[in-house]
């Protein structure tokens, strides 16, 4: 059968993904990534998004549930990367700096396309070139200098946590509190109120938040917590 273009494109891409090394998604520096990393293009900021003198009252560390990005295809997610060459749990989202209410700090300041040796360094913890530029330009510029600063705090406080992987039954289901209680019985620090769990509109695990403090401690979510423990979801496992 003729391969397609992509197909034709792609496979070279996955053989330099293989080559490059396993996946091991409880190490952030160990991971399949292209020998060749090609830099996001610098984002435009949307108007109404722009703001750079909103005060900030809190930190949140944002948890993809990696499984579920790929299986549902959300453009955040790098396909080759993420959902072909590397078998990850929880990826980092971002370390975002919050408002007081509603309303956060982003795009505080202009943001350049990163240096492909910056990208490389963080695709194990955060494995989409696109979803880098942009966190550093809507969430880093806000509170860092550098990309680079941006990252090795981000790389930090993940570092600091011990985040479970998941084990869904048969029925791939568990409840929401089910969720936090894996990440409560290995990190002391934290409680109920300072995680939220995120669900799509089809009830899917997309994401837990971690909520900080100003020192970057664990604190309880200023926007609530997201689904109730009792109710039941949708955790798309692992391949």
């Amino acid at each position: 059968m003729k391969r397609s273009a992509f197909g034709r494109g792609l496979a070279p891409l996955l053989v330099g993904l293989a080559l490059a090394g396993a996946a091991r998604a409880s190490d952030l520096t160990s991971c399949a990534v292209p020998r060749t990393v090609t830099p996001a293009l610098a984002e435009t900021p949307p108007a109404d998004q722009v703001r750079p003198d909103e005060p900030i009252a809190a930190y949140l560390l944002a948890l993809f549930w990696s499984p579920e990005a790929c299986r549902s295809g959300i453009p955040e997610s790098d396909k080759a990367i993420q959902c072909q060459a590397n078998r990850f749990g929880f990826t980092v989202h971002g370390l975002w700096p919050n408002g007081a209410d509603k309303v956060h700090p982003r795009y505080c300041k202009p943001g350049a396309p990163m240096r492909p040796a910056t990208v490389r360094a963080n695709l194990c913890m955060t494995p989409s070139p696109w979803l880098l530029q942009h966190e550093w330009q809507a969430h880093g510029t806000c509170a860092w200098p550098t990309p680079e600063a941006y990252f090795a705090k981000a790389r930090s406080v993940r570092d600091g946590l011990k985040v479970p992987d998941l084990a869904p039954g048969p029925d791939q289901t568990m409840t929401a509190g089910q969720v936090r209680e894996a990440f409560l019985a290995r990190n002391r620090g934290l409680t109920r109120e300072g995680l939220a769990v995120r669900v799509n509109k089809a009830n899917r695990l997309t994401e837990v938040w971690v909520c900080l403090d100003l020192a970057f401690k664990p604190a309880a979510c200023r926007g609530g917590n997201g689904t109730p423990d009792a109710v039941t979801i949708r955790v798309t496992g692992r391949r």
